[in-house]
């Protein structure tokens, strides 16, 4: 345990929605988390394990669709916005607003791995809350 009890010292609290999409060094977690998951939703399909790489286009279109776009500046590449969603993801897990069983659950409703990436972020962002918000 951090020295904030919780079982992750860095996973501090964020401000705001456009902290979280625009923290880089989540990203990086993120992608690991993302990748992870969305392994889980193939490995379940297919009845085998498999080690899956979800492709930036796919997160920068679930972003879009999910609505997040608008929380984030203007002139981002499609990498940047991949980024933002698996920040998202993975400091929605860190803070407890979603498991990982529950996000295999949310992205395997839907036949198309975009959809259901956008479903993922779309019951992140009804969850998650921010100080600035309370």
């Amino acid at each position: 345990m951090g020295k904030s009890g919780k079982p992750f010292s860095f996973a501090w609290v964020r401000r705001s929605l456009n902290e979280v999409l625009t923290d880089h060094k989540l990203a990086s977690l993120g992608d690991s988390y993302v990748n992870f998951v969305y392994s889980l939703v193939m490995s379940n399909r297919k009845g085998e394990p498999l080690g899956i790489k979800v492709k930036g286009s796919m997160l920068a279109e679930a972003l879009r669709k999910a609505r997040l776009r608008q929380y984030l500046p203007s002139r981002m590449s499609r990498h940047a916005l991949a980024d933002a969603a698996e920040s998202l993801m993975v400091y929605a897990w860190l803070s407890n607003c979603i498991t990982v069983g529950e996000s295999v659950t949310v992205i395997e409703k839907e036949k198309d791995p975009v959809e259901g990436l956008s479903q993922l972020l779309t019951v992140i962002k009804s969850r998650i809350t921010f100080p600035s918000e309370l």
